[in-house]
């Protein structure tokens, strides 16, 4: 047998690709009318339609996100579906020569109606939310801040910051921390930490009772009082 050690083999820079403000596209995805944050990656055959896409966010590939709002610091696992497709099921067919109408030679315009109704079923995702391979999350559907989404789950109902979510139809199993470290996370707010800051105070996101400790989170102001089920 032949030994490989990687193929096709890896062009200078492409291994140790470092990203930056710019974001870093694959030149197989494709986006439409959608912003991108800086130090952002777009895997392979991603699709991007008119959404948003926070700083640090990636998906691994294969990824198709549709009329959605991506927070920051996201990871999104190959193969995720983000506010998949929707289909008129109250008229008598709901096949898309309905919507579509000009493809079928059906109408002079498409209903343009029946878009708007999808756009305005919004999925909205939180910051730091990681969402396995495979996963659905479906029209309208919100999901907060710290939030865990199981491979292969399909998400029809909202998730809470840092709760646990997995199955068809995805159910929550337990949150990530007691709701006083919740509390503490969400109001520390640190996805919007700038830069500088992040740069400063990495080694404290690495280790829970550390950043709880911190100085910083004890500011007037840092620890206020939040409505949880509402990030």
């Amino acid at each position: 047998m032949r030994y490989f050690d990687q193929y096709p083999a890896v062009t200078t820079g492409e291994k140790d690709t470092k990203l930056g403000e710019e974001p870093h596209i694959h030149p197989s995805c494709r986006i439409k009318d959608s912003k991108i944050g800086g130090w952002t990656a777009l895997g392979a055959n991603t699709f991007l339609v008119e959404s948003s896409f926070g700083d640090y966010s990636y998906t691994a590939g294969n990824v198709q996100i549709i009329y959605s709002e991506i927070g920051k610091y996201c990871s999104i696992a190959n193969s995720v579906r983000i506010n998949p497709g929707n289909h008129p099921q109250w008229r008598v067919t709901q096949h898309h020569m309905t919507y579509r109408r000009k493809h079928y030679g059906l109408g002079a315009e498409d209903d343009k109606d029946f878009f708007q109704w999808r756009r305005d079923h919004r999925c909205v995702i939180g910051h730091d939310v990681w969402i396995g391979h495979g996963a659905v999350i479906m029209p309208g559907v919100q999901i907060g801040t710290g939030a865990v989404i199981g491979s292969g789950a399909v998400v029809t109902k909202n998730i809470g910051p840092y709760e646990v979510a997995v199955g068809v139809a995805a159910k929550v199993i337990k949150k990530r921390f007691d709701e006083a470290t919740i509390g503490k996370l969400l109001a520390s707010e640190w996805w919007n930490w700038d830069r500088a800051t992040l740069e400063e105070r990495f080694e404290d996101l690495l280790d829970l009772e550390k950043f709880l400790a911190s100085p910083a989170l004890e500011k007037p102001g840092v620890l206020r009082d939040i409505d949880i089920a509402a990030v």
